[in-house]
């Protein structure tokens, strides 16, 4: 998965994507026909300008009020010591400025003076500005914390892979940041009384694990004399200790970072920890969101927030789940006969949960050898990467633990993206807290899936765009990002990898995975079905722990409508190709077909569908 923060206090991490930060690049006019007028090209040019400086202007606007978006493009300016403003006044104030974003794009830009690809930037920006103002009445049903965001653990996690000190100024500007953590904390707090007030608390088994990292951040020095650093604490003397000063400057900054962690921020975590303590007793429980205030129509919206096909109905995913699910037991029954396996599936699922020599070492040593394993195999995806691409990412991609203090609520596997000026490499995360839950022959597929050629391929591109708006560069569509990872399992599998059956077998575990997220994500929400029977449907169609099996409900739960994109975007992206092939017979380039996919960047998939339908007429034409 591509990680996001959906926390109301922290999602400025997705504001591009959220408010539709647009471009600083102007649009690439294409060529006008030669039979048309110079008069006609010449006004398309400047409509194309126009509307890329009308882009601009909204992306330096968003971009001011964003000092944390700023930081994750790499930038350092007067900001650098900030947070973003997290308060609903805020909110409402930007999204009152998305209205009339929108009101200005249909009253100042003509369309049919647009070139194409403007054309195609114009319906991105339209469909992220409407996306916006359908999902703002909604903005207390999403959970302030659960299972897998956590108000606390980012700061740290931002501090740690964001905020870079090159110097004594960005020294102190981290130091800023540690104290202005507490007047953050206030207002998340006033975010979760306001949707506590509407009948919003988060669900019952989020509280546990998101207390425990949120007491994770504040143990160690200079909080406790237990020997170690606490993680904020660590980060910054580790950076502060490479600096080039004199060493009184480096215990003068060490020393203020330790008042700003004791003082403020000690402060607001405590008072985050208390909050959240108070919730217990007023919480939805285990169920679904049809439990919460009008909670239909907001599943009805998450489902095509995280889709972008408002003509999908619960009904229907659900049916296109459970007959995914038939199939895929079917491909998996084949290879359990091919492997020797005496007895049923059901058997096979049970062998492989239990048997010692499917896992790693619980150990350190484990540990490492799953991550050097993971990077050999996305190693193995270059070797032949151009016969499939003809685009690749210039941005390096590493294999990381997932730091210990934040295992509690981090998920399984996910993918942060690199610094688009490449001060930050592309970041495959696997989180290692249990051994005991990761399985040898899921590696493989998941290495493909997160790194290459899935999510950092994708995601990476998309940064490292020329000739589009920059919003485009970061804009944000579930379905077509989870729908890529998912397709490039497929795809690799295509190029000749999975050579050992059971890796292939981890393959077909995947996307039996989705195929399950569909059931159960539309079971949970839209068909009232209990945690218990989440687990008891995953359990049985699916080899996994029972202990991932139990965090992959409790997220579904918590984040209604995420868990549909990955199917749905990659059948739909199959779907295109199928048509494009059929269609172009020996004029089709899978290479060309991904350049069409991935050139502008992740778009909605009725837009994608436009995309590839203009390419099979144009190559029909050539």
């Amino acid at each position: 998965m591509r990680r996001t923060i959906k926390t109301a206090l922290f999602a400025a991490t997705a504001l591009s994507a959220s408010f539709a930060a647009t471009a600083m690049s102007p649009a690439l006019a294409e060529t006008a026909p030669a039979s048309a007028a110079a008069e006609v090209e010449s006004k398309a040019q400047t409509e194309d300008q126009r509307l890329a400086a009308f882009f601009e202007e909204i992306f330096q606007r968003n971009l001011k009020n964003s000092p944390l978006f700023q930081a994750q493009l790499g930038m350092k300016g007067p900001d650098y010591g900030k947070w973003d403003d997290f308060s609903d006044e805020e909110a409402q104030r930007q999204n009152e400025e998305v209205k009339q974003d929108l009101a200005r794009l249909h009253a100042e830009f003509d369309v049919a003076k647009l070139s194409e690809q403007s054309k195609v930037s114009y319906k991105i920006f339209e469909y992220l500005q409407e996306r916006q103002l359908r999902n703002f009445p909604w903005r207390f049903h999403g959970y302030a914390f659960s299972t897998q965001t956590n108000p606390v653990t980012f700061p740290a996690t931002f501090l740690q892979n964001i905020h870079r000190v090159d110097d004594v100024s960005d020294a102190e500007a981290y130091i800023s940041r540690i104290a202005g953590l507490e007047p953050a904390f206030a207002q998340f707090i006033e975010g979760v009384d306001a949707a506590a007030a509407k009948g919003v608390v988060p669900t019952s088994f989020s509280f546990d694990p998101v207390i425990t990292d949120a007491k994770n951040v504040i143990k160690g020095a200079p909080f406790d004399a237990s020997g170690e650093d606490s993680a904020i604490f660590a980060d910054f003397k580790s950076k502060v200790e490479k600096l080039d000063i004199s060493s009184k400057e480096k215990k003068r900054l060490i020393s203020e970072a330790s008042a700003a962690l004791t003082g403020p921020y000690k402060s607001g975590v405590d008072k985050f920890i208390a909050k959240v303590e108070s919730l217990r007793d007023k919480s939805v429980g285990e169920n679904g969101v049809w439990a919460l205030p009008d909670g239909e129509n907001y599943y009805k919206t998450q489902m095509e927030f995280w889709t972008s096909d408002e003509t999908l109905t619960a009904d229907a995913l659900h049916k296109t789940g459970l007959a995914e699910v038939k199939r895929i037991r079917g491909e998996m029954k084949k290879i359990m006969k091919e492997v020797g396996f005496k007895g049923d599936l059901q058997a096979f699922f049970t062998h492989l949960r239990t048997d010692p020599n499917n896992f790693f070492p619980n150990t350190d040593e484990g540990k490492q050898a799953y991550l050097d394993q993971s990077k050999a195999y996305i190693d193995s995806i270059y070797a032949d990467v151009d016969k499939y691409f003809n685009i690749l990412p210039k941005a390096p991609l590493e294999v990381r633990r997932v730091e210990e203090w934040r295992e509690e609520t981090a998920p399984i596997a996910f993918y942060n993206q690199p610094t688009p000026d490449g001060s930050r490499p592309g970041i495959y995360y696997v989180n290692l807290k249990d051994m005991t839950t990761k399985q040898k022959h899921e590696m493989e597929t998941v290495a493909y899936h997160e790194g290459a050629p899935g999510h950092h391929f994708q995601i990476a591109i998309q940064q490292e765009l020329e000739g589009v708006p920059t919003f485009q560069k970061f804009a944000f569509f579930g379905a077509y990002i989870e729908g890529w990872g998912l397709y490039a399992e497929r795809l690799a599998k295509e190029e000749g990898r999975f050579t050992d059956p059971m890796q292939d077998f981890g393959r077909l575990q995947n996307e039996m995975l989705r195929a399950c997220r569909l059931v159960v994500d539309t079971g949970s929400h839209a068909k009232k079905w209990t945690r218990q029977q989440m687990i008891d449907f995953m359990l049985d169609n699916n080899p996994t722990t029972e202990e991932d099996a139990v965090k992959e409900v409790e997220r579904y739960i918590d984040n209604p409508g995420q868990a549909l994109s990955y199917k749905v975007g990659m059948m739909k992206i199959l779907d295109l190709r199928e048509k494009a092939k059929k269609q172009l017979k020996d004029k089709f380039d899978l290479r060309d077909f991904h350049d069409v996919v991935l050139k502008n960047g992740a778009v909605p998939l009725p837009i994608l569908e436009e995309l590839v339908d203009d390419y099979i007429a144009k190559k029909k034409a050539a």
